[in-house]
């Protein structure tokens, strides 16, 4: 009997020239909004000034969600992109979450722990609702982790706050390698998931004519060419 159902379905579906059903398509990767930042979120901007999630050298954006913390990492690499949370602004002992781009094309969550300059890949991973996305020559990912955890070394509680280490590099066949930059960018101080903030941090081509010392010698360089050689 069934076989006589599904070869009359088989014959009205050919007849009619509809299709079956099929799946709904996966929904696409929502874009990072960056008009929230500071109000819902707080986001940290590595790169040009005014730059934003697609277009700054790094991005990353937090926000609590009932019991959990959601981030937004985005960065210009075919690699990986990562945060650390750090008692002090150097590495070593963090704690780091990873996206990392594989050779299938996917992006995956990855949990590491910073054994002195070596990154080792601890298998209890705290993220869940992953997703990520490779397109335009940039890794962009999403997923939460729990505010509140066990005592554990390679884990910490978001409801203290810490350093954020921010770093990118390249993959090899799935693999972190070292980042790109050699002194990659950290938060100026202790992050709170409690306090939303917009901070944007320039990277090195933007940082030229911003220090202190540089800002000294052009008006030391101006005035000499003004006033003349004796």
């Amino acid at each position: 009997l069934l076989v006589s159902v599904f070869y009359l379905v088989m014959i009205y579906s050919d007849y009619t020239g509809y299709p079956f059903p099929t799946a709904p398509p996966v929904d696409p990767f929502a874009k990072i909004r960056v008009d929230d930042c500071g109000k819902t979120k707080g986001c940290f901007r590595y790169g040009k000034p005014g730059c934003n999630a697609e277009t700054c050298d790094y991005f990353l954006s937090y926000r609590r969600i009932g019991a959990d913390v959601e981030f937004e990492l985005s960065a210009d690499t075919d690699g990986w992109v990562a945060v650390g949370f750090s008692s002090d602004k150097k590495m070593g002992g963090d704690d780091v979450m990873a996206c990392v781009h594989d050779d299938n094309g996917r992006v995956r969550i990855q949990h590491f722990y910073n054994v002195g300059q070596w990154a080792k890949e601890i298998q209890r991973n705290p993220a869940r609702d992953e997703e990520g996305v490779f397109e335009n020559n940039r890794v962009t990912c999403r997923f939460k982790r729990p505010v509140y955890v066990p005592r554990e070394e390679t884990i910490v509680d978001l409801h203290l706050s810490w350093y954020y280490l921010f770093a990118w590099g390249p993959a090899i066949q799935g693999s972190i390698t070292r980042h790109d930059i050699d002194s990659p960018p950290v938060s100026e101080r202790v992050v709170s998931i409690y306090k939303y903030e917009d901070i944007f941090m320039p990277s090195a081509a933007y940082q030229t004519f911003s220090s202190p010392f540089c800002l000294l010698l052009i008006v030391a360089l101006t005035f000499y060419l003004l006033m003349g050689t004796p």
